[in-house]
């Protein structure tokens, strides 16, 4: 880690008040998406992505990215922390007070410049009208046909951190989040930031809110002005690597369906069916957990894992030496249809 680093001050509060958030906040994820979109990393992972998200935006999303630059600050009214639905959510933007839209653009004004057309923002309410059609158009094009696989891969990630926090603590949560970028120096989280940005944050009791991003970059984002708690968003586990598989592969909307049709016909059988039953209903379990659950050889839970991944239908993630299995949105909605393959 570099020299130059944020840090967060942790007191005893702090840290029992400190939670992963159970589903990335819709508006959060999207500022992320956003950032990456307008960047051309981890090609392999979001290429196709970009690709169809470029095709289909209208020209009015530049006034979305006009705010949320690939780089530095992004005004929160724009962004909130909050998890819930993401129509709902939307709608909570469009009624922002004139007085919080005006704080949040000096604050982001004293460390990048605005565009222009922002000075009138707070008191425009037909330019701040056509600001939030940009932003629910930008939702539907970059994350809402993706929404389901994204909680999928946040979910799994989450059965990670738990695990994290069963064997260390929350203390072992904080050091395990990201150990290149993120070091734990009790009682201080220290992060080195893709800015280079420094300086100290008191918690002061509220505790951090912890969340998992799909678009997040290889390296931590901080939100000290969230609420009720400020915000650190990290990348799930290896979204950051060059070499990993695509999230959004090219040809097809969340799923995962796509090549995996001959896997899915092998899922007929009642023994993997048992095992993708056992993954829906105990999420983030080991395949050691999952033999002893299922009643089968470790090696043969492993074997039944991989075809189940290789479908679509669960994810795997690796905690230290151990693979944790959690389902996706197809291997739910599989075990959820009339005809699920336990039946046949």
């Amino acid at each position: 880690m570099g020299t130059v680093v944020y840090r967060i001050h942790f007191t005893v509060e702090d840290l029992a008040r400190t939670r992963v958030a159970p589903v990335p906040p819709p508006l959060i994820e999207l500022s992320s998406s956003v950032r990456t979109l307008q960047t051309g990393g981890h090609p392999v992972r979001f290429g196709a992505w970009r690709s169809r998200a470029r095709a289909r935006l209208r020209p009015d999303a530049r006034m979305v990215m006009d705010l949320i630059p690939p780089r530095g600050w992004a005004p929160t009214f724009l962004t909130p922390a909050e998890v819930g639905g993401a129509r709902e959510l939307l709608e909570r933007v469009r009624a922002t007070p004139r007085s919080r839209i005006r704080r949040d653009l000096a604050h982001v004004a004293e460390w990048h410049p605005l565009p222009p057309w922002t000075r009138d923002l707070a008191d425009d309410p037909d330019l701040l009208r056509r600001l939030c059609d940009s932003l629910d158009h930008v939702f539907d094009v970059l994350l809402a046909p993706s929404w389901e696989r994204i909680t999928s891969a946040t979910a799994a990630d989450r059965a990670v951190r738990m695990r994290q926090a069963l064997d260390g603590g929350i203390e072992g949560l904080l050091a395990g989040l990201l150990p290149s970028r993120i070091r734990w120096n009790p009682p201080v989280l220290e992060l080195a930031m893709l800015s280079g940005f420094d300086g100290d944050l008191h918690l002061e009791g509220r505790g951090l809110l912890l969340v998992p991003s799909v678009f997040g970059p290889n390296a931590p984002t901080i939100d000290i002005d969230a609420q009720p708690q400020p915000v650190l968003r990290y990348p799930i586990g290896g979204a950051g690597s060059s070499d990993s598989p695509p999230l959004f592969p090219a040809g097809g909307r969340s799923g995962g369906r796509s090549g995996g049709r001959s896997a899915l016909a092998a899922l007929l059988g009642p023994t993997r069916a048992a095992v993708l039953r056992a993954i829906a209903e105990h999420p983030g379990c080991s395949t050691k957990e999952l033999a002893a659950r299922t009643r089968i050889a470790s090696s043969s839970a492993s074997e039944h894992t991989t075809v189940l991944r290789s479908a679509g239908l669960i994810r795997t993630v690796r905690h230290r030496n151990t693979a944790l299995h959690s389902p996706t949105a197809v291997g739910i909605s599989l075990l959820d249809a009339p005809d699920a393959p336990e039946r046949g």
